[in-house]
């Protein structure tokens, strides 16, 4: 096989050094019997509205576990494994529920009865309720429960152009980690009760449904896909292309949600706006420009003003077979990946390759470890394992020299075991998760009732100081603090006329 040499330059080891990464970790809490849990966000993890380690996702039942930026990989997940063990013990405290360890959701009740996420009642907090009001109307609240990992990613002294040269490079080869690191090829029949679906069951039983080389069904077809955004086809090319993109989605309305009415006739709210996207959030993408924003500033805006200064990548699993959902490894493979994107010659995207792309995406993630299988690389169809080692090949350098600057041999380790993944599809998440699955009696619960106990058992077996549990306390209780400031500022104003000032598109440029 004949592999291209790469042609960029390695950073220098100081520019390496200062790679950051953060973890955004989601994760349903559960019932002993697994379940959906349906109480309220636990008192003891403070203000879902204002804690900056802890919150919620879509719905009041999801944990979301937020790390901050740093500038090692062990240190990154020492505190996400922290913050697990806090909120663990808080759970141990309160009762028995846990926290799902796989990607696609636990047993589910019927669609309305699943909780919005609750933030109280200042605008703000208002606000995000009624979004995740109108993404359930928009796409049914049981889509909304898949949960994934997002990783947070930045350089020193990288422009916008060249962050989105990394996405429009990333958007091509993301099929290298939905291959690698996908895990989640079965699903429980709850999930797409009422739905369209090519899935088989597993078994004879009906206690789970599959597809037999799916690595990630969560990005596939049934996860976070929306024929109404299929209309967007946002471009990567610029940030100036990328922004009109959205600000277009975000101010033009769309008639079936001009239909649903911001409000309904009894004059509560069923969404945010009319428009295809209510704010920039409900954009589903594997990869996201992003730009820290002030109080009250729209996202949009902040990109425009500032530039991009990290990037989020959305793609990833939850790995049901690690205590945190993710390992040092993966993560290591991330940055190597990631650099690559970045470094790597990054032509511009046109109509045509994004839906490529987009067929690439679903190929991969429903039919990834297929032997034989092609993807679709400009005019060509190639294999998905040669590409595949063609990329992960140019990775060694970048690996090596990541391994010098940190004077550890872990970046290289995680390559080559990419490359051992990529020789032995057996070993993926997604053939370990299904192997499992089928050993549980071809039971997605039993399967993650499985691994939720057993990563719940690890997390809460490691050592957890007094001084970490008080200061985790403490960050509840400031949060606490914290949202009570917030509405009592609110309380002389009306919600309508906040939400007609933030909707404003004047806000977007």
């Amino acid at each position: 096989m004949t592999v291209t040499a790469p042609s960029f330059e390695i950073p220098t080891a100081q520019r390496l050094a200062g790679i950051r990464r953060g973890i955004e970790k989601e994760g349903l809490r559960v019932q002993p019997h697994g379940a959906l849990a349906l109480t309220p966000h636990p008192q003891a993890l403070g203000s879902a509205l204002t804690h900056p380690l802890i919150t919620t996702d879509y719905s009041e039942s999801q944990l979301e576990l937020i790390t901050g930026a740093h500038l090692g990989v062990q240190e990154c997940l020492d505190e996400l494994q922290a913050v697990h063990q806090y909120v663990y013990r808080s759970l141990q405290a309160q009762g028995e529920e846990m926290m799902w360890a796989a990607s696609m959701p636990c047993a589910l009740p019927t669609d309305e009865t699943i909780p919005l996420g609750r933030y109280g009642h200042s605008h703000v907090g208002r606000s995000k309720s009624i979004y995740r009001m109108g993404l359930g109307h928009r796409y049914g609240r049981r889509m909304q429960t898949i949960s994934g990992i997002h990783y947070n990613w930045s350089l020193p002294d990288v422009s916008s152009a060249q962050y989105f040269a990394l996405i429009r490079n990333f958007r091509r080869h993301a099929f290298v980690l939905l291959y690698l690191f996908g895990a989640s090829p079965t699903l429980c029949p709850c999930f797409v009760e009422g739905r369209t679906h090519e899935l088989q069951p597993l078994g004879s039983e009906g206690q789970a449904l599959y597809l037999p080389h799916a690595t990630s069904l969560r990005m596939g077809r049934l996860g976070y896909q929306s024929d109404a955004q299929a209309s967007i086809n946002a471009s990567y090319n610029d940030l100036d292309g990328y922004a009109n993109s959205l600000h277009a989605a975000l101010t033009q309305p769309y008639p079936a949600y001009e239909q649903l009415g911001v409000r309904n006739p009894g004059g509560d709210y069923n969404q945010l706006g009319t428009s295809l996207l209510q704010i920039e959030n409900e954009f589903y993408s594997t990869i996201r420009p992003k730009r820290t924003t002030a109080r009250g500033e729209r996202p949009l805006h902040a990109l425009r003003e500032r530039g991009v200064e990290y990037v989020e990548v959305r793609l990833m699993d939850i790995n049901p077979f690690e205590p945190v959902g993710i390992s040092a490894a993966t993560m290591r493979m991330l940055d190597v990946f990631l650099l690559h994107c970045l470094l790597s010659d990054s032509p511009p995207d046109t109509p045509q390759e994004i839906e490529a792309l987009k067929h690439n995406q679903q190929l991969t993630a429903e039919r990834g470890r297929e032997p034989g299988l092609y993807l679709q690389r400009g005019n060509e169809q190639v294999l998905l394992t040669t590409w595949a080692h063609e990329i992960l090949q140019q990775c060694q350098p970048l690996a090596a020299a990541l391994d010098a600057t940190h004077q550890t041999d872990g970046y290289s380790n995680a390559l080559q075991a990419a490359q051992d993944v990529l020789e032995h599809p057996e070993l993926t998440p997604s053939a370990r998760v299904l192997q499992a699955t089928q050993a549980h009696g071809n039971s997605f619960k039993e399967f993650g009732l499985q691994q939720t106990r057993a990563s719940y058992k690890e997390v809460l077996r490691q050592p957890f100081s007094k001084a970490l549990q008080n200061k985790f306390a403490q960050l509840s209780r400031t949060s606490v603090l914290a949202q009570q400031e917030i509405e009592k500022r609110d309380s002389g104003s009306s919600f309508e006329e906040w939400r007609l000032r933030y909707m404003d598109p004047a806000n977007l440029s």
